[in-house]
């Protein structure tokens, strides 16, 4: 009987034979639809390098290249213990990280909280109020009858932020659901300070973090041939360390030109004016009723919030148009945002030739019997939408670094679309040869530019921060850059921040 005993990949060959020529058409559609070839990788990868050139030069651009006031890598020498918090949208997770005398070693221990949904259209100070509430309860309870002194800290506040100095950031506009009165505009870090110092907590910030640059600093401290981090998750992002010489927009802080600085992209906005990307009627839909259209273009195409309802639109409009699912009740398919990346995921991965783990999904998620044949188009429809994310994704990662001129390097990856969905790191390595003109490699020959699974970038990552923060501070080396004196105070907690390496 199909489907029973021993689970192995489904051969695929000869599995179209028994799809109607009706939805052999339809797929064929989709194909030329959402297949991005060679030719228009590199034209994106072009405009892209161009995009990136444009937000350094100055403020405003699309690609808005923040610098992070995150200046050099870790040596894999600091040593310290710091506490790092990561403000997400479901959870907020509070670690405390000790870096050791070895090289490239951590210890952490975390807790999580939730974040309750009431919380994100409350006030500022209940906001504030809760994120303290939580760091005094975890310091409390890991330092229980001990005589603390002021922990440096690093914040990852994953929300797109206007930083002049490290320990500072004005929130351009709420994500992830929030919507609260009184902070956009504003920089965030007085009132979550004054939370602290209201319960007595012995923190003190040391820098405010995003989640890429994070994941860029965690990674190159356990693997110094990285020189970018990126984010594919419900969102996408990437970091980079630039010269301040090639920062135009920063000249008139007569920064020393070699000295380094991280730069966050924020490339989610990239094509915002629809030059290059090649959208569907599909992405065009998903746009317009979003909440912001006209913004994240990049983003709506390979983010994982994104991908599953791109597949749903698409099933709605085969049903509209009398290809798939007559007779069905459809009224959980037209919810909006129904399904998730993860959805599209199990799909290529059902094992059975007869797709019976697919089908399964369908009637439980959403009250839908499809037939053989329509199970064979969801699964090619997941795997266009799937490789169509992942072939994109590698032209913001080729354009960095044939805007650096690098020839090699490592790339530190963190995001559930990027540790997840199915063949995403494959296809977008296949993606970056394309690009890139690399002649075919000999098997188990690494790629001179792969993008790998990253470090913690939102715990390690931002007690690193914290660490060379504080190391910089003690060295003095202001250049120019005003560093809080409350950083003086705990410089101690690092003592011999970085070790000069051997």
């Amino acid at each position: 009987m199909v489907g029973l005993g021993p689970r192995k990949p489904p051969s695929r060959k000869g599995s179209m034979a028994d799809v109607p020529k009706d939805l052999v058409e339809q797929i064929k559609r989709l194909e030329e639809l959402f297949t991005v070839p060679t030719e228009k990788l590199k034209e994106i990868t072009n405009h892209f390098m161009g995009e990136l050139e444009k937000g350094l030069q100055k403020d405003g651009s699309t690609v808005p290249m923040n610098p992070t006031w995150c200046m050099g890598f870790p040596t894999g020498y600091e040593t310290g213990t710091y506490l790092a918090l990561d403000m997400g949208g479901t959870n907020l997770r509070v670690c405390e990280i000790n870096l050791p005398e070895e090289k490239g070693e951590f210890d952490i221990i975390q807790s999580k909280y939730r974040m309750p949904e009431e919380l994100k259209t409350a006030t500022a100070e209940e906001l504030w109020g809760y994120i303290a509430d939580c760091l005094q309860q975890f310091v409390e309870y890991h330092h229980e009858g001990e005589e603390l002194e002021e922990m440096p800290l690093g914040f990852t506040f994953s929300y797109p932020a206007t930083q002049d100095y490290v320990d500072h950031g004005v929130l351009q506009r709420w994500t992830k659901g929030f919507d609260i009165d009184g902070v956009e505009g504003h920089d965030v870090v007085p009132p979550f300070m004054a939370a602290l110092e209201e319960r007595g907590v012995p923190i003190v910030l040391a820098a405010l973090v995003n989640d890429t640059t994070g994941t860029l600093i965690a990674s190159a401290y356990t693997d110094t041939d990285v020189k970018i981090g990126c984010i594919f998750g419900t969102g996408c992002n990437a970091a980079y360390m630039e010269e301040c010489g090639k920062i135009p927009k920063l000249a008139h802080m007569n920064l020393p030109p070699d000295l380094p600085m991280a730069i966050n992209c924020e490339w989610g906005a990239f094509d915002n004016e629809h030059k290059v990307l090649p959208r569907t009627p599909y992405d065009v839909i998903i746009d317009k009723e979003s909440p912001r259209p006209g913004q994240q273009a990049f983003e709506k195409m390979i983010a994982g919030l994104y991908l599953g309802e791109i597949f749903r639109l698409v099933l709605l409009d085969l049903h509209d148009t009398g290809h798939i699912f007559e007779g069905q009740d459809m009224s959980k398919l037209k919810k909006p945002y129904s399904l998730d990346s993860s959805f599209l995921s199990a799909i290529e991965e059902d094992p059975f030739e007869n797709l019976q783990e697919t089908a399964d999904m369908f009637q439980n998620k959403l009250s839908i019997v499809p037939t053989r044949p329509e199970c064979e188009l969801t699964r090619r429809l997941s795997e266009l939408i799937g490789t169509r994310a992942a072939r994109l994704s590698s032209c913001g990662v080729a354009a960095i670094c044939k805007h650096k001129k690098w020839d090699t390097c490592h790339v530190g990856a963190d995001g559930s679309v990027f540790n997840k969905y199915t063949h995403f790191k494959a296809r977008g390595a296949q993606a970056l040869r394309e690009i890139l003109d690399w002649p075919k490699s000999k098997r188990g020959q690494p790629d001179p530019i792969e993008i790998l699974p990253a470090e913690d970038g939102s715990g390690v990552g931002a007690a690193l921060i914290a660490a060379l923060t504080l190391k910089r501070v003690e060295e003095g080396n202001h250049a120019g850059i005003r560093h809080p004196e409350s950083l003086m105070k705990c410089i101690h907690k690092a003592k011999g921040a970085a070790k000069p390496s051997e």
